[in-house]
């Protein structure tokens, strides 16, 4: 199955998610239906078209925050959508936590038009 994430790969969404998320669910199949919207919402929420930006070529800070933002979203879902693989779901709850944290943090480092600038260059 082909990866379709533009900044946001499936063995990234994996590695978020842990090893306790469904197979089925972190699957590169089941990730594909997520990562492109995942990485629009990104898009949407910066003003900036990373997804264009990333294809043109950015340095590597600016690549790993995308990867871990994208990645971050689209794991939440993983975990959402079968927590049966979690010893409680307050294991999965926790992941979620610390998943959103890290997404919503690393939008405020994309939104920010200074830290934009200071990327872009760097």
């Amino acid at each position: 199955m082909a990866d379709f994430g533009i900044y946001t790969k499936n063995a990234d969404i994996q590695a978020l998610a842990g090893i306790n998320a469904n197979a089925t669910s972190k699957a590169t199949a089941a990730t594909d239906i997520y990562v492109l919207t995942v990485e629009s919402a990104i898009n949407a929420a910066t003003r900036y078209n990373w997804s264009d930006a990333f294809t043109v070529g950015l340095n590597a800070d600016v690549g790993g925050i995308l990867t871990e933002t994208g990645a971050a979203a689209c794991a939440i879902k993983v975990i959402t959508s079968d927590m049966s693989g979690y010893s409680s779901r307050g294991e999965a709850e926790s992941m979620i936590t610390v998943l959103r944290d890290t997404y919503l943090r690393n939008l405020q480092f994309l939104r920010k038009i200074k830290t934009q600038t200071f990327i872009i260059k760097a």
